[in-house]
């Protein structure tokens, strides 16, 4: 008797059924990739600890190192560092099976010589030629500051760190992820790189305060350019040495335990940096060991590699950098970057305009296995993990089960939402707003798969374009933030911030996501230190003193947020299904709808109050106002009495007064 949610997807969408065999393949070809690797390896869990063999790895029955590296186009390897006096030849390792290679160091012959800090790399010849390379599988990359070289390091510390975080689950008091998308090196408000410890220390303090669940830290695996963003990944297994130490990133993520936060990582898995010296690339000699070989290796618009995932090595890297991240780390789930890249061979350079698209063209079946695996493998290290896809085509079942015809994601971003806000505000006068395509643009997903929503992305404000606060103000939030100085551009700008940020959260998924400082419309654009800035941090930092400063307007935007995330939570309406649309007036630009028992009243009109506003409530009964974004500790006007109670009339219908630019949420009450 077959399961009830076999190809489930199938049953709850008629369009899907032309496609029942290719999405029967996509679950035929996840069983087969799995039995392989646990006919060979055992189960899945035990092929994902590739670091434990490859790398450097100290022996306790041998006492001594090994050294394993897979490099199966190498025509030789050597160790070299520190421990030999960087000699080329004094230090071979040995080729083994399947194009493996290792060296044993006894600890008798050189724990004085092969120690902690120690710097190493690996001199590979080949048919290219000679080169020094860092081992693949390194756990601490380190930049010399004169010579800018990157280099292994070894990392044997005296003490093992002690994890005080036994008892913590992610979904423990679960209400949905309310997400703090931060960036470590940009946390601090110096002109510089913060640390992990100072993130700790100062930041999550402040994440906790806001309310949020889930902290997800972009850029922890070592790049070799800072200005990346993390994005261009160099050495997969090492966190970044330039914000500290692992301990100090363990430090961080025991704190945010500590503080009842998980802690989510951006993992790159859909493509490298290409640079030769720092990262995987011809890392044999060839073109085509971790990555495709040729054009099909390449990715043009990001300048980077692209893994072949068909590949048993590969597969074997990857999954063994998710175990690796869990395991040692204690991450509590990732945030796969780049998932539409790696499922199409034209990486989503295209429109998506049919089905089509999602099965019969250009779909990289082994993309979708890795996934799969991966997806499967998290949630075996943690049921309690959480696995999010950077995806914006759309793919059906990309966060249901395989069994299910999925992907196995437990979360899509909600990627359409930040695009559409920062259209309507490049090309659209608050006049031309339409209250329809308002609501089809956060309310359109997938049925039964759970989405974050958000109403900018990082993306947005980097070098080049705007965050939603300066598009909104621009250069009046230079000029016209305190909170005695009455300013047209600014009050507008202050009233749409909070109602951009409550519809997304109350209405456009199942978790929220926010960029930290965004919360309080953080002004200006993110512009990492390079040449073009005369390797400034003006931009790379967060001035968190804006908000506190209780002179000026970021005051009024940081209290909105915290009162609509707790609000949120309260109410549990991330957990609620889809919102039900109450009430839709195009004329003016008002939109009522209910989840979680929560009546959510907006209103985008830039200028029409109106008084005795009429709309029919889902229930007869009386109604309390529970968060008015137009209250003046928000920076609204305070035209609104909130000791007001609402009751619906014989016609089952409730009357505001309904202010422009203003959103009101109520709630039905007994008595």
């Amino acid at each position: 008797m077959k399961d009830d949610n076999y190809l489930a997807i199938i049953k709850e969408d008629p369009w899907l059924v032309s496609y029942k065999e290719e999405i029967l393949q996509r679950y035929v070809r996840f069983q087969r990739a799995l039995l392989e690797i646990e006919l060979a390896e055992g189960s899945l869990t035990e092929f994902a600890q590739g670091y434990t063999f490859f790398g450097i790895n100290f022996d306790e029955e041998r006492d001594g190192w090994y050294y394993r590296e897979w490099a199966p186009k190498a025509q030789a390897l050597f160790l070299i560092g520190d421990f030999n006096g960087w000699n080329r030849e004094s230090h071979p390792l040995q080729r083994k099976e399947w194009g493996s290679w290792e060296i044993f160091l006894p600890r008798d012959h050189y724990e004085e010589t092969f120690v902690h800090g120690g710097l190493v790399k690996v001199h590979v010849v080949s048919e290219k030629g000679a080169i020094d390379r860092i081992p693949a599988y390194i756990k601490r990359v380190v930049q010399d500051e004169d010579s800018k070289d990157f280099a292994g390091q070894l990392w044997f510390p005296e003490k093992d760190f002690v994890w005080t975080d036994v008892n913590f689950s992610a979904k423990k008091s679960f209400t949905g992820p309310l997400i703090y998308e931060s960036h470590v090196g940009m946390g601090q408000e110096k002109e510089g790189v913060g640390t992990y410890r100072e993130f700790a220390d100062k930041i999550l303090p402040k994440v906790k305060a806001n309310g949020y669940t889930v902290v997800q830290l972009m850029a922890v695996m070592e790049h070799p350019y800072y200005g990346s963003f993390g994005y261009h990944v160099s050495n997969f297994y090492a966190p970044s040495s330039r914000f500290g130490t692992p301990e100090d990133l363990k430090y961080l993520v025991n704190k945010a335990h500590e503080l009842g936060l998980a802690v989510v990582m951006d993992i790159v898995h859909s493509h490298a940096v290409q640079n030769v010296a720092e990262g995987l690339n011809e890392f044999d000699g060839s073109d085509h060991q971790y990555f495709h070989p040729g054009p099909r290796g390449y990715h043009e618009v990001w300048d980077s590699k692209l893994f072949d995932y068909g590949k048993y090595e590969v597969k074997r890297f990857l999954l063994s950098n998710i175990r690796y991240w869990m395991e040692e780390f204690h991450f509590d789930g990732f945030r796969f970057d780049g998932v539409t890249s790696m499922l199409y061979f034209h990486h989503g350079l295209i429109t998506f305009g049919h089905y089509d698209n999602y099965f019969l063209k250009d779909v990289d079946w082994d993309a979708i296995i890795y996934m799969q695996l991966a997806n499967r493998l998290i949630h075996e290290l943690n049921p309690d993990a959480i696995s999010i896809a950077e995806e914006v085509s759309g793919m059906p079942g990309l966060c249901r089960e395989p069994l299910e015809g999925g992907i196995g994601f437990d979360y899509r971003m909600a990627m359409g939402i930040p695009d559409f806000f920062i259209r309507i505000l490049k090309e659209q006068r608050d006049e031309e707003w339409d209250m329809f395509e308002f609501w089809k643009a956060l309310s359109d997903r997938r049925y039964k798969e759970k989405t974050i929503a958000y109403a900018e992305s990082h993306d947005q404000a980097l070098v080049g374009d705007k965050s939603i606060a300066f598009w909104l103000m621009d250069k009046e939030m230079y000029f016209h933030m305190g909170v005695d100085d009455s300013h047209l551009v600014v009050d507008r700008g202050i009233a749409y911030h909070k109602l951009f940020r409550m519809f997304t959260i109350a209405l456009g998924g199942e978790g929220y996501l926010n960029f930290m400082g965004n919360e309080f419309g953080h002004p200006e654009w993110i512009d990492f230190p390079r040449e073009g800035n005369d390797w400034s941090y003006q931009y790379a930092r967060r001035q968190w003193s804006l908000a506190e400063d209780e002179s000026l307007k970021y005051q009024y935007l940081l209290k909105w947020d915290r009162a609509m995330v707790q609000l949120i939570k309260r109410h549990k309406v991330l957990l609620a299904p889809f919102a039900e649309q109450i009430h839709l007036d195009p004329g003016n630009k008002v939109i009522v709808f209910q989840r979680a028992e929560l009546l959510f009243v907006f209103n985008f009109n830039t200028s029409r109050s109106i008084f005795d506003y009429q709309f029919r409530a889902p229930t007869m009964g009386k109604y309390r106002l529970l968060l008015n974004s137009d209250n003046k500790k928000f920076g609204g006007f305070h035209r609104i009495d909130e000791k007001l109670d609402y009751y619906t009339d014989q016609n089952q219908r409730v009357s505001v007064y309904l202010t422009n630019r203003t959103v009101l949420i109520l709630s039905r009450v007994d008595g």
